[in-house]
Parts: C-alpha cells; sequence; structure tokens
C-alpha cells in the first residue's frame, strides 16, 4: 500500500484509467489476495504452480486466488508453449506427462526439449497439458501494468520490489530526503511512454535486432525531459561502440555525430580515422582540444593529434616526456597465486611503525562522501524521485557541481579551518551504514579513518576532493591501490602497484600526474616474482 499510497500523490496526473482502477481495486481486495498478488509480482517470471505457493501470512493459496482470478490480474488457462511449460515442470513430472514420446528417458531437461518442441508446437493450458498433475498454474496478467508502475516509482526497471524487503530487514539503510514537488523523473504521461520504448529499444538491441532500424526509431524520439534526453544519448553511445566492434564504421559514423553523451566526440575522431577521413578527424580533433569536456578527452587528444599530423604529412611533432616518478622494484616469492599482487607489497611494505592499507578507490571517495553528505543529498529538484536512492540520480551529470557549487563550498571550507575532523568522525557513526555512491563502509575502518585524518593534510584532500567534483565519473577511479601512513610523523604515501606485464592505464596516469603536480607523496612499485616463487 505504501507504494500505491506514493504513486497516486506524487503521479496521480500520469497514471492512466488503467492504473488508477487497479489501484483502487487493489485496496479492496482481501488482505490475503492483495499479499498473494505482491508475493507473485516480486518473483521472478509470470508462471507460478499453486504447490509451490506456500506462505505463512497467506494461508489458503487456493482462497487467496480466488479475488485474483475473478479480477483477472491472474489466469489458470493461459495458452503456454511447450518451452515455457519445460520451465515450470520438474524433470519427475515431464516423463509423468510425456514419458511415451521421450526417446531417451535417462537424458537431461534440455536434452528432449528440441524433439518435443517439433511434435508439440501448438499452445495448450497447464491443465491440458498436464492432467496428471494434481496441480494449478496461475499466470499473472499485470505485469505490464506492474512494471510501469515499478518504472514510475524508482525511475528506472533495474530495481525491483525486493528494495522495501531489504530496507525492512535494515540490510540497506538509506538517507532521508525531502522530496520536493518537481522531483520526479517523469513529468508527464509521455516522458513515461518514451522511457518504456527507450527500455525495449534495450531490450531489442540485446536480443541481436538490426541496430540501423533502432537507432532511426530512437532518433525520431521526441523528447523535452533532460533526464530522458541523457538516458537516449547514452544508450545511442552503447549502440556506437557495438558498431565499432563489429566494424561498422558508417553506421558508428552516423550514430556519434548526433550523440550528445559524454566521450561520443572522442570514438567519432577514432572512427574516422579508422575510415582514413583523417582531415575530418584533424578538424574535430582540434575543435575538441580548445574545449574539452573532460581530462580524459583531452588525454586521448594528446595522443591522437600528433599521430593525425603524421598521418596528414605535417612535422613530427615531440610529445612532453613523461613526468619522472618515484619508483620502487620489488622482488617477491609468491607463496600463494590466489592472493593478489598487491596483497604482497602490503604485507612487505607495512611494519608497525608504519602500517599499510589496501584502499585503492575506497579512501579517498570516503573521506568526500563523508565531508559533502550535505551537498551530496541536497533535494534539488529532479536529484531524488523515491527512498530507494544511493544517490542523486543527477551525479554523473555535467552540471551536478554547478547545482549545488554553494553547499559544496561550504563542505570543503570545513577544511580550511580545521571542522573536518569533528565532522568526518561524528558522520562516521551517525551515516554508518547510509548508502553513499561515495562511501565505502566495508573499506573503511575506525583504525583506517583515524590515521587517515592524522596523516593526510587538509590541503592535499581538498586538492584530491576538488579533482572529483570537475569529473566524478572518471575521477573516482583510478586512484593508488595503497597508503602508507607514519603516525609518529604525520606523513603518508601513496602507493600504485604493478605486477609483472602490467602497465599503468590512463586515468591511474593522470592522477600520478595531478599527485605530483601538488606535491603530493606518491610512488609506483614494479613487482616481480622471485624463483623461489610456488
Amino acid at each position: 500500500m505504501q507504494v500505491l499510497d506514493w504513486l497516486e500523490h506524487r503521479y496521480g496526473d500520469v497514471l492512466s484509467v488503467e492504473e488508477q482502477a487497479f489501484v483502487q481495486d487493489f485496496r479492496r481486495q482481501p488482505r490475503e489476495s492483495r499479499a498473494l498478488l505482491v508475493r507473485m509480482v516480486m518473483r521472478k517470471g509470470v508462471h507460478f504452480r499453486a504447490g509451490k505457493l506456500s506462505y505463512l501470512e497467506i494461508g489458503d493459496i487456493a482462497r487467496a486466488a480466488e479475488p485474483l482470478l475473478a479480477a483477472g490480474w491472474i489466469d489458470e488457462h493461459s495458452p503456454l508453449l511447450i518451452e515455457e511449460l519445460f520451465d515450470v515442470l520438474l524433470k519427475a513430472e515431464i516423463l509423468q506427462c510425456f514419458g511415451t514420446v521421450i526417446e531417451q528417458p535417462k537424458g537431461k531437461k534440455s536434452d528432449w526439449l528440441p524433439s518435443l518442441s517439433e511434435q508439440l508446437c501448438d499452445a495448450r493450458s497447464f491443465s491440458q497439458w498436464c492432467p496428471q498433475l494434481n496441480d494449478r498454474l496461475f499466470t499473472l496478467t499485470i505485469m505490464g501494468v506492474c512494471d510501469r508502475l515499478r518504472l514510475m516509482f524508482f525511475g528506472n526497471l533495474y530495481q525491483d520490489w525486493s528494495e522495501f524487503v531489504l530496507a525492512d530487514l535494515g540490510i540497506f539503510t538509506y538517507e532521508k530526503v525531502e522530496f520536493c514537488a518537481e522531483s520526479r523523473g517523469l513529468r508527464c504521461r509521455e516522458d513515461l511512454d518514451a522511457c518504456v520504448f527507450l527500455h525495449q529499444c534495450q531490450q531489442r538491441f540485446e536480443a541481436g535486432e538490426a541496430v540501423t532500424d533502432i537507432v532511426e526509431q530512437i532518433n525520431a524520439l521526441e523528447l523535452s525531459n533532460p533526464w530522458l534526453q541523457r538516458r537516449r544519448g547514452k544508450l545511442l553511445f552503447q549502440l556506437g561502440q557495438h558498431c565499432e566492434r563489429l566494424a561498422d564504421f558508417s553506421t558508428a559514423l552516423t550514430i556519434y555525430r548526433d550523440c550528445a553523451y559524454p566521450g561520443a566526440r572522442v570514438r567519432l575522431i577514432r572512427v574516422l580515422e579508422r575510415c582514413g577521413e583523417y582531415q575530418l578527424a584533424m578538424d574535430l580533433a582540434t575543435h575538441a582540444e580548445q574545449t574539452p569536456e573532460s581530462a580524459a578527452e583531452h588525454q586521448h587528444l594528446l595522443r591522437v593529434l600528433p599521430r593525425l599530423r603524421r598521418k596528414l604529412g605535417g612535422p613530427a611533432v615531440k610529445r612532453p616526456a613523461p613526468r619522472d616518478m618515484q619508483r620502487l622494484d620489488l622482488q617477491l616469492p609468491r607463496v600463494d597465486p590466489a592472493l593478489s599482487v598487491e596483497y604482497y607489497v602490503q604485507a612487505h611494505l607495512a611494519q608497525d611503525s608504519a602500517p599499510v592499507h589496501y584502499v585503492e578507490n575506497s579512501l579517498i571517495n570516503s573521506l568526500f562522501g563523508l565531508l559533502c553528505w550535505p551537498a551530496i543529498f541536497a533535494p534539488l529538484p529532479g536529484a531524488f524521485f523515491h527512498p530507494f536512492q544511493r544517490g542523486p540520480v543527477d551525479l554523473l551529470n555535467e552540471d551536478f557541481h554547478a547545482r549545488r557549487a554553494g553547499l559544496f563550498e561550504a563542505c570543503l571550507a570545513e577544511l580550511d579551518d580545521g571542522r573536518y575532523v569533528q565532522t568526518l568522525r561524528e558522520r562516521y557513526v551517525t551515516k554508518w551504514g547510509v548508502q553513499s555512491p561515495f562511501v565505502f563502509w566495508g573499506a573503511l575502518s575506525q583504525e583506517l579513518l583515524d590515521q587517515a585524518l592524522d596523516c593526510l593534510p587538509p590541503e592535499h584532500l581538498k586538492h584530491w576532493f576538488n579533482r572529483l567534483l570537475m569529473d566524478i565519473k572518471a575521477n573516482r577511479a583510478g586512484m593508488p591501490d595503497l597508503i602508507q601512513f607514519w603516525p609518529q610523523d604525520k606523513t603518508y604515501r601513496m602507493i600504485e602497484v604493478k605486477g609483472p606485464g602490467d602497465r599503468l592505464q590512463d586515468n591511474q596516469l593522470r592522477w600520478l600526474e595531478f599527485c605530483h603536480e601538488h606535491q603530493m607523496p606518491i610512488a609506483v612499485c614494479y613487482v616481480q616474482w622471485s624463483e623461489q616463487s610456488a
């Protein structure tokens, strides 16, 4: 009832006549019937054996099902193909019902299906297929309605109703955010229909349908909702990448030219180059160099521009030499191949007076998430749609920081006057376990927090946090694997670990360059396994 009350209050003007009728009729059903319908909706699929439905809070399943059958929300006479029937029958039951036409009864279910599909190609109800079984099969007929209600509530179709159970059990805890009137992703019925259509396009693509047909229909979709426009852009970007992998460069070019999703411009330059359109690629890359959309794009352009100049016959441009960085070379015995190379380096370098923690992306992100909690969970319009969000919907949008600039400025100001220490300690306790897009609760122990607050200078934290805000999607990954503290000296060192044959990735190189720029202690550790390795 909580969901339906929420939807009526917040989406009353979006609900269709059919959906409004379902909401009203659901309230009038007996408690046991409502509970049975909810149980079925939460389970996988749409076909359910009555004999498999057993819940203490419901009791007699047959009695609870009668009002649902009368309402037409479930049906026990739905025609099933043999493939659907196999999904709800046990092996012994298949032999009981079809043993006379199964040639190899000692085989597997999957072995029997091809032959039976050829012999039994019509659709029949469960009772017609299996009169020998003393059971009933209920088929949900309202999953379309339930999915649309789920989409309106969550703003997506990857979350499901189990979120309520997980929250009730205390497994997941979410920040309580005030919702303003504008805080909903789907503003009108047209938005809902468009969102469903984009989801169907995604499913058609994953099922192997021709990309060109899907792209044409997606581009014909008229959207005024920025949230849906970004969703469409992301889907088009995925379709473009798929075409690249298939070497269908003409379709990829068409997609990328009209795609505003971050990264599409770089992909367009790449495809133009692969097609031999060096001048077009050069013109676009030169323009992008003047206003790069991100550090990742700028890094890519530094590679592609000299290459394009060479292909166009221009003079060679010497790339700047990489900055020298502290290097550690270790030769270690590999006793247990199942353990990671980071584990071996951590164990080798750790001392009582200089502990080493495996943190990778967890520490800096967590400290940022705790300090900037009020800004991240600010109830801005279009940021939070429902009570089960780990973070704001627009977290990865280009204007995420700009919309909250004043709030983030107030949070980071605590680094200037020392208030951040108490704030982080208090929030670590008061927000413990609450879902966040930044805080890694499983990795952030009290010991690690204490050592970080003692050894990490606030000016370094401010540099890290500001860089995160420049491009959250790109910059919250690629951070060094290990951190070593010297609590007596209140100093630290970050360590990026590379095993044999491994090399630095682009996002790691950007972080290393950033740390050197701001004189943050960092080293790259290269490991070779010694001959004593097992």
